[in-house]
């Protein structure tokens, strides 16, 4: 039986078709349950949400967008999809998948996912989840005339299952029956960084990303049910992990954006009310969270003031190597995040400076870049011939692994503070953590 198509939902059949421009993939055709899903109120908020946080106060070309990496991802995916021969259920999920998997995330992208979990018990992912299981309904303007149906409401009116995609997106167990479509947005080399690092590339005008994604796409294969490239496509793989590499060191943790993205967290995690205050500004765009933090007073109100006018803090000292005891106790703040502000407000205090003048950066010990499983599990197929070039240790694996910031722990102040703090630094007496 066919479901009853719900109001803002088309009802034509799978063979419409839409292209969409797009200067990293060419010429994106859209169609399926795609069409209506690009529709939908919570898939076009990512148009005012950047996709490199606040990397264009760096590379002032960076201003593309959470939606166009979704577009691009689904491209990806779509490629994926046709070049192993996938069945058009597969398909379909998987390329839901893509377009969907970033309808979680906070206003500047990464910026605040700390932040996220502290007040939702969660990150970005599991946000995604919730509103591709219809967990989440678009609040309706005032005066509007229909309700807008749910995510999940359209993927069941084109036969596709919500749970199915949700757990691609947001993986809940290992023991997945579907290893290959899970690899597809979660595996070292899937369609999410195939597009990021391209589209990031282009528009900071960083080289590092210009991966050979034509080749990884046409040498894409299966092995055991699994995803795997040609023998022929190793150059491409090799490529790709060194681009991402780069990637991470020269821009994602770059030490100005990472100012500007403390700050940024700073100054929700100092608004009125925090931390349930914060969970409608998790959910708006870029601008709605600034004009948000504006109406603040006291610290969130001057943080977002100087970031519009990029007036940003600078590093101060950076901890490159802690010792052991020194990064259980920074992994302690990354845990306590009460804990970390309290060590920031004490410091500040102590030189005599208004609260939020002192941030600690932990994310190169949080960590964005995969786990070691990730690279491990990259297989290469010659024929009958499997290998994991990248279980042993070699040039690759130290590349793939190494920290993306030279200062795994920084800590950021306002311009004027910073002699003092590099001559408490020189005497041993900053007391963090």
């Amino acid at each position: 039986m066919v479901p009853p198509t719900p109001p803002g939902v088309s009802s034509s059949d799978d063979r419409e078709r839409k292209s969409i421009f797009d200067p990293i993939h060419g010429v994106i055709a859209i169609q399926g349950p795609a069409l209506d899903l690009i529709q939908l109120p919570p898939f076009q908020r990512l148009w005012g949400i950047r996709q490199t946080g606040f990397a264009h106060l760096v590379f002032p070309g960076a201003n593309h967008t959470r939606l166009e990496h979704s577009l691009g991802v689904y491209a990806v995916a779509a490629s994926m999809a046709d070049r192993l021969g996938l069945d058009d259920a597969d398909a379909a999920r998987a390329t839901c998948g893509a377009l969907l998997h970033d309808l979680g995330h906070a206003p500047f992208s990464h910026t605040l996912e700390p932040t996220m979990r502290e007040v939702l018990g969660h990150g970005h992912e599991r946000e995604s989840r919730a509103w591709i299981l219809g967990e989440r309904r678009w609040e309706r303007p005032e005066g509007s005339r229909a309700e807008p149906p749910t995510v999940a409401e359209v993927l069941e009116h084109h036969h596709v299952a919500p749970r199915e995609v949700a757990d691609l997106v947001d993986p809940t167990s290992k023991a997945d029956r579907r290893p290959l479509l899970r690899a597809m947005l979660h595996g070292a080399i899937d369609a999410d960084r195939i597009d990021y690092l391209q589209r990031d590339a282009h528009y900071t005008g960083v080289a590092h990303g210009a991966i050979d994604a034509v080749r990884l796409l046409d040498t894409v294969r299966t092995s055991d049910g699994r995803l795997a490239f040609a023998e022929k496509g190793r150059a491409a793989v090799e490529g790709f992990l060194v681009g991402r590499a780069l990637m991470y060191s020269s821009v994602y943790y770059h030490k100005t954006v990472r100012a500007a993205e403390v700050m940024a967290q700073g100054a929700v995690e100092r608004i009125g009310g925090y931390p349930e205050a914060a969970e409608p500004l998790l959910r708006g765009n870029d601008g709605e969270l600034l004009a948000a933090l504006e109406r603040e007073s006291a610290v969130p109100a001057r943080l977002a003031q100087a970031l519009l006018e990029r007036r940003l803090y600078k590093r101060a000292y950076g901890w490159a190597n802690p010792s052991a005891a020194a990064r259980r106790s920074f992994r302690s703040l990354i845990a306590d995040p009460v804990a970390r502000r309290a060590a920031e407000e004490g410091l500040a205090a102590r030189l005599r400076a208004p609260p939020g003048s002192v941030l600690l950066d932990l994310a190169g010990l949080e960590g964005r870049t995969s786990p070691e499983t990730d690279w491990a599990e990259v297989t290469i197929v010659d024929g009958e011939r499997i290998s994991h070039p990248f279980r042993a240790p070699s040039v690759w694996q130290a590349l793939a692994m190494r920290p993306p910031t030279r200062s795994l722990v920084s800590l950021y102040a306002e311009p004027g503070l910073v002699p003092a703090l590099e001559r408490r630094a020189a005497r041993g007496g900053l007391d963090l953590p």
